[in-house]
């Protein structure tokens, strides 16, 4: 039993790259979405609490989560669709939600800092193995 245990853990241990881009593409995904409902309902923005004089700007952001978050859940042009979510994952972070306190219903604190985070490491780091990118570059080797 623990050496079945143990074989399992090991494969699942060679396997981090696959939990890696699995993140990225849900990720991705996600911010996709906010980009379709914010498009589709710019409305939506206000009620987390943007001002109407700053509603000309939900558009760009709308179109940034669509493009970026595509971007991410793909694997291509990985590092780009990180960082033009960046400045707006930090200002809703230190400005949009600063005031709310944590573990509050809804989009709060937490979830806006932990997708900052996550993008700052794909920013970082890349797309990964489990992308397009890695696989047209394993076709021209």
């Amino acid at each position: 039993m623990m050496s079945k245990l143990k074989e399992i853990t090991e494969l699942m241990n060679s396997k981090t790259e696959i939990a890696y881009g699995l993140i990225r593409i849900f990720l991705g995904l996600a911010l996709l979405i906010r980009g379709w409902i914010i498009i589709s309902n710019p409305a939506s923005i206000l009620e987390l609490g943007v001002e109407r004089e700053s509603f000309i700007w939900v558009s760009l952001i709308g179109f940034a989560h669509l493009i970026g978050g595509l971007f991410l859940c793909l694997g291509i042009l990985t590092r780009l669709g990180a960082f033009i979510q960046i400045p707006i994952l930090f200002s809703a972070t230190f400005f949009v939600y600063a005031q709310t306190n944590l573990m509050m219903g809804g989009q709060s604190l937490e979830l806006a800092a932990l997708v900052l985070f996550l993008l700052v490491v794909y920013f970082v780091f890349g797309s990964g193995t489990l992308s397009v990118k890695n696989y047209f570059q394993q076709r021209e080797v």
